[in-house]
Order: structure tokens, then C-alpha cells, then sequence
């Protein structure tokens, strides 16, 4: 029989297991370039450099010279890999950086800065070395400075049948009560974790083809921004970034960025040449403002996007 002792040790085994799958599962990470990709749920760019050693050079100098050209590697490939993000819905970094050398110059200063966080040395005694920087120094050299100055909308009774917006003027009928938008009746909305105060925002994009951005949007059905640069703080945008992915809906309810009570929204469509931006319906998009009159999370950044 197995003591309690080793019956524990396997629960404990079983249970760390099912938590580590569980989380790899729901982390987003987008494969760029050939050796690059961007951890989106972490935030982070990682890359993968590989160098052989010069068989001219002195045998004692070899290994040294095989890291030195890993890194340089690394280094390219983590700027393919920045160059290929998607900056927001209409451009990416790459057109960023061929519009402005200063941005060029500041881009690839930071990533220069990278962290080897790991080094492997093969039998064929070439070096492979795993990088990463985190996005919040990219974020710094390309966001624009101009930032916020949006104000949220005022709130529009809802209509209880169909969930859209009350018409202004326009006449309720005798036994017809409108529904307050921060509550919601009918409309596209999920329903949150418990009532009170929402903490945070989190929209369901699973089957839009939603991509991730540094700078996404959501709008209304009329192509106006409910989230964005003109409602976030750019402090906030550039330390955790203006969103955060992941793939399962249950882990992002779970996530720190959004606390213990996110307001859960289903997205109508991707919105932008680069399926970036998310489309919701003009009563939810009044109620995701309704919401973040109490505790404007908007500002802060807590709102995350749910992909496939």
C-alpha cells in the first residue's frame, strides 16, 4: 500500500500538473518570425539565436565566439519579430520604423538591451541562446504622446425587449420600464463573476479572427471608439500594455489585469485592415461606459481580449 506521505506527494504532483497545462493552454504566445514570437499574456518579445564557432580562431576562443555570434542572431531575430507585430489596426512596427529614424534608432537601441535567459551548448559545439525584452520598452519608443481626453459617454436608458439604446425624445409606452445600462437586459453582454462594482473589461472575440495589436481598439457598430488611446492612461499603456490576450475566457476572468469582477462583453466582429480592433453593439459599448463610471478601468488598462 502507499504510505499517505507518497500519496500526497503524487496529489500534489497531479494538481501543479493540471495548473501548469492549464495555464499554458490559456497563455497567448504568436509566432512571428521563423525564431520569434510575442508572449502577449506575459508581455513579452522572445527570440532564439544560434551560433556556430570559427574554426580559424584559437580553440580557447571558439565557444566565446560561438555565444557572441548566438547573440547577434538573437538580436536580429528578435528585430524581425518586432518588426513584424501589428502596432495598431491600420500599420504595424515595421511601418513605424521605416517612417522615422528616430523610432528606428529607439527601437533598436532597446532591443539590444535584451536578457538571455537561456543557453544551450550543443554537441556540434555551436550555442543557441533563448532572449527576451519586455514589451513596455517598446511600447515607450512607438506610442504617441498624445494620450487620453476622451470622456465617457452618458448613459442612454436601454430598451428591456431588445437591448438597444432608448431613442432620445422618443416616447415610452405605458408598462414599458428602461433598463439602466450598467445593468443591461437583453443585449450581447455575458454575464459577470457576481453584481456590484465591475473592475475590469473583458471581451469575447473567439471566432472574429481577432489578431493581437499593441494599440487595438474597440468601437461601436458606428465605427466610434469606446476603448482606446483617448480613454487609457499612457503610463498604463506602456507598463502592462493597453490589452492583455489570452485563449480562455475563464483563465482571463482569473487574470490580475481585470480583478475579481470584469464586466464580460461578446464582440460582434474584428474591426481594421489587420482584424485588430473589436466591434461591439452600440448598447453594449454604453454599457462597458456605464461601468467604468464607478472605477474608470478603463484608464488603468484592465480590459483583455479572449482570441482563438
Amino acid at each position: 500500500m502507499f504510505s499517505n506521505q507518497l500519496v500526497h506527494k503524487l496529489r500534489t504532483g497531479w494538481v501543479v500538473g493540471v495548473l501548469t497545462a492549464s495555464l499554458a493552454f490559456s497563455q497567448y504566445t504568436q509566432p512571428i518570425s521563423d525564431n520569434g514570437s510575442v508572449d502577449w499574456t506575459q508581455q513579452k518579445i522572445k527570440a532564439t539565436g544560434i551560433g556556430a564557432p570559427n574554426p580559424n580562431a584559437p580553440p580557447g576562443a571558439q565557444r566565446a565566439g560561438a555565444i557572441t555570434a548566438a547573440k547577434s542572431d538573437a538580436f536580429r531575430n528578435l528585430l524581425a519579430t518586432a518588426r513584424g507585430m501589428f502596432l495598431t489596426s491600420e500599420t504595424t512596427v515595421n511601418n513605424a520604423i521605416v517612417e522615422s529614424d528616430v523610432i528606428k534608432t529607439r527601437v533598436e537601441g532597446f532591443l539590444r538591451g535584451f536578457t538571455v535567459v537561456d543557453t544551450r551548448y550543443m554537441s556540434d559545439q555551436s550555442v543557441e541562446v533563448d532572449v527576451e525584452v519586455p514589451l513596455s520598452g517598446l511600447a515607450e519608443a512607438l506610442l504617441p504622446q498624445a494620450f487620453g481626453g476622451g470622456r465617457l459617454m452618458t448613459a442612454q436608458p436601454v430598451c428591456p425587449m431588445c437591448g438597444q439604446p432608448w431613442p432620445q425624445g422618443k416616447p415610452v409606452p405605458p408598462g414599458v420600464q428602461l433598463t439602466n445600462p450598467a445593468v443591461g437586459a437583453g443585449s450581447q453582454a455575458a454575464a459577470s463573476v457576481s453584481g456590484g462594482t465591475f473592475t475590469g473589461l473583458i471581451i469575447e472575440g473567439k471566432g472574429l479572427g481577432l489578431m493581437p495589436a499593441m494599440a487595438p481598439k474597440v468601437v461601436d457598430e458606428n465605427g466610434e471608439e469606446v476603448y482606446g488611446s483617448k480613454y487609457v492612461s499612457r503610463e498604463f499603456a506602456v507598463k502592462q500594455g493597453m490589452v492583455g490576450y489570452d485563449k480562455d475566457v475563464n483563465a482571463a476572468r482569473n487574470n490580475q489585469r481585470v480583478t475579481n469582477n470584469p464586466l464580460i462583453i461578446k464582440g460582434l466582429k474584428a474591426g481594421g485592415t489587420n482584424k485588430t480592433d473589436v466591434v461591439v453593439s452600440n448598447a453594449d459599448a454604453q454599457r462597458i461606459h456605464a461601468a467604468a463610471q464607478t472605477q474608470n478601468f478603463l484608464d488603468k488598462c484592465r480590459v483583455m481580449f479572449v482570441l482563438d
